[in-house]
């Protein structure tokens, strides 16, 4: 099947588009993306879901305009996607969009009990025609799981070395990973889970101290002239997040603006300058993920294969080699994906999967009772036809 997979993450600074050719069913399934894309979002828009993700700034309306705007966003971003390969939407089965998460209800024991993703799939089935499937993580939520992080289901089938384990560590806005034992081992089980802050708490940082100029740290410039405050480091990594158990999962609503705000006004108390609170910041993600592997990861890690925008800060990839040497540290790139559309890519394979009537997770994974079919279909102009190639000639 021909499906685009959309993404944007909690950094919300554009949509990843994936255009895949996607055959077969676990354990032997392929995926392979034709031509992928990142669509940037206008003037002002990253600010307005950055908004909408904070209670004391966000008002319903707002939600509700957001929803269908990023509909038409998502469209306009499959369809360039689409015409880059040189093809119509025509040529296109499905559409698997994860939308814009702006909220992640937890509770104090770590439960997720609900969660929100915007981004109307009917505005994107009309614009393109193509039967699109959305809205995956509530179904697992449903079933008493995390609802994330979804990425693993993909790493489990695309991803598992024949002999070792391996770690597949996202540094988007929130860090994850996914602990994969070997091919040859029939009898461990997946482990993932959020490790806790990836870029958020070190963009919002920049973003402050830079007045507005920087909203990230391009290749770790300031972190590279900053000192980290190991006393400081310390502290920060005694937070309770960082204690609990997985599977659990954690966003915004945790490590906000607000507390990196609270982080800059520690750091200047401590007679830091600007670089040095950057550099802490960037250490304490580093610290963050290897801590969680040592507290949490049931064997001993052989590679760990870093994705996400992190794994483009240099100065942070030579933090956590650091932390976790003498473990190999490699890159998507090093493995055959591209780091830079792989999330678009895994929720074209969810879709997929969606379609096909299979479960898009693992209950080890994410902690649900047992696993489910993800997301909600919206019919395109192609879906009666999509129904009888798919099941009729089956």
């Amino acid at each position: 099947m021909i499906v685009v997979g959309l993404m944007s993450g909690t950094s919300a600074d554009g949509i990843d588009a994936a255009l895949c050719d996607i055959t077969g069913e676990p354990p032997h399934i392929q995926a392979r993306v034709i031509t992928a894309m990142t669509y940037p979002y206008p003037a002002g828009f990253q600010q307005r879901i950055l908004e909408a993700c904070r209670p004391e700034l966000s008002h319903v309306n707002d939600v509700c305009q957001l929803n269908v705007e990023l509909g038409e966003l998502f469209s306009e971003a499959a369809l360039q996607v689409i015409a880059q390969a040189d093809k119509n939407p025509a040529e296109v089965d499905l559409i698997g969009s994860h939308g814009q998460t702006v909220w992640h209800q937890v509770d104090t024991n770590g439960r997720v009990q609900a969660t929100l993703q915007i981004t109307e799939a009917c505005v994107i089935a009309e614009r393109t025609g193509i039967t699109t499937i959305s809205n995956f993580r509530p179904r697992d939520v449903a079933a008493g799981g995390q609802g994330a992080p979804l990425t693993s289901y993909a790493d489990w089938l695309l991803l598992r070395h024949p002999t070792q384990w391996r770690a597949i560590q996202n540094i988007g806005g929130i860090g994850n990973v996914t602990v994969l034992p070997p091919i040859a081992d029939e009898t461990s089980l997946p482990l993932a889970f959020d490790t806790g802050p990836g870029n958020v708490l070190i963009d919002a940082a920049m973003t402050t101290l830079s007045n507005g100029a920087h909203s990230y740290d391009h290749d770790g410039q300031w972190a590279a002239k900053g000192r980290v405050d190991e006393d400081w480091l310390r502290s920060l990594l005694a937070h309770p997040y960082y204690q609990r158990q997985p599977p659990k999962t954690t966003g915004r609503e945790l490590f906000s603006v607000g507390m990196a705000s609270d982080l800059i006004a520690q750091g200047k108390k401590r007679g830091l300058d600007s670089a040095s609170i950057i550099a802490t910041l960037t250490a304490l993600t580093a610290a963050s993920i290897a801590d969680a592997y040592r507290r949490f990861v049931p064997a001993a890690i052989t590679e760990v294969i870093l994705g996400g925008g992190g794994a483009k800060n240099p100065v942070l990839v030579q933090m956590l080699c650091e932390q976790l040497y003498p473990v190999v540290v490699l890159k998507h790139e090093d493995v055959g994906l591209d780091s830079d559309n792989k999330e678009a890519l895994v929720f074209a394979l969810l879709a997929y999967e969606s379609w096909q009537a299979r479960p898009g997770t693992h209950p080890a994974l994410t902690g649900a009772r047992r696993a489910t079919v993800l997301g909600q279909i919206t019919p395109g102009e192609n879906y009666v036809a999509l129904i009888r190639k798919t099941w009729c000639a089956a």
